[in-house]
C-alpha cells in the first residue's frame, strides 16, 4: 500500500471517529442550543447560545433556580419544534402562588432580584387561576422577562414532565464577549415540600 493512500485511510478513520465522537457526545452529553424567545431576558438574550447538560440530569434531580430546555407541548413535542428555554420555580410537591407582584413557593417569597428583568413583578396572567401544585415528575417555570414570556402560568405550557426536559443550561458561549457560566441561585428559606405530596 502506498504511503498517500495510507495518509488518506488514517484520515479517513480520524474523521469518521471525530463524527461519531461529536454526535454521541451531543446526543448524551451536551448539546449546543441558540436562544430563540425573549422570555429570558437579560439573562439570555435572542440570538445567544447556551450549552446543555443532558448527562448530569440524568444523576440528579432538576432544582429550583436552573435554566431548563425543555420540548413544548404547545406543538406535539415535534423534533423539529423551536424548544423552550426557562428557569424552574416550582419542583414535585410545591405550591407556588403568584400574588402581590411576587412569585411565593411553599408559603415563602422568592428572592428573584439577581435575575428578574425590568421592574421585576410577576403577575398570573389569569386571575382565577393563582395557585399551582406541581406534580408529581414535573417542573413549574417562568421565563425571566415574566411580562413577555409563555410559561407555566398558561395552559399553553402548564407544568413541564421531567421527560420532556432536554437538559440544563450551565454554559452561555456565543458571542464571546457575553460568555458565562449560568449559575444556580439558591432559596435558602423556602421549605423542601412536605413528604407524600404528589
Amino acid at each position: 500500500m502506498s504511503r498517500s493512500l495510507k495518509l488518506l485511510l488514517e484520515i479517513a478513520q480520524t474523521l469518521v471517529l471525530t463524527v461519531v465522537v461529536y454526535l454521541v457526545v451531543q446526543a448524551f452529553v451536551a448539546q449546543p442550543y441558540r436562544v430563540e424567545q425573549g422570555s429570558m431576558q437579560d439573562t439570555l438574550q435572542e440570538g445567544q447560545y447556551v450549552l446543555v447538560d443532558k448527562l448530569t440530569p440524568r444523576f440528579d434531580d432538576y432544582s429550583r433556580g436552573d435554566i431548563v430546555v425543555f420540548r413544548s407541548r404547545e406543538d406535539g413535542g415535534a423534533s423539529g419544534a423551536t424548544p423552550f428555554i426557562k428557569r424552574v420555580i416550582g419542583v414535585t410537591g410545591d405550591e407556588v402562588e403568584i400574588h402581590d407582584g411576587r412569585v411565593w413557593v411553599n408559603g415563602v417569597a422568592l428572592e428573584e432580584s439577581g435575575y428578574l428583568h425590568g421592574s421585576g413583578s410577576t403577575y398570573p396572567i389569569d386571575q382565577r387561576q393563582t395557585r399551582w401544585l406541581v406534580p408529581s415528575h414535573s417542573l413549574f417555570v417562568l421565563g425571566d422577562h415574566r411580562s413577555d414570556s409563555t410559561d407555566s402560568r398558561s395552559g399553553r405550557v402548564g407544568f413541564v414532565p421531567v421527560d420532556d426536559v432536554i437538559g440544563r443550561a450551565f454554559l452561555r458561549y456565543w458571542p464571546i464577549p457575553t460568555v458565562r457560566f449560568l449559575e444556580t441561585p439558591s432559596y435558602p428559606r423556602v421549605p423542601v415540600a412536605a413528604a407524600g405530596t404528589p
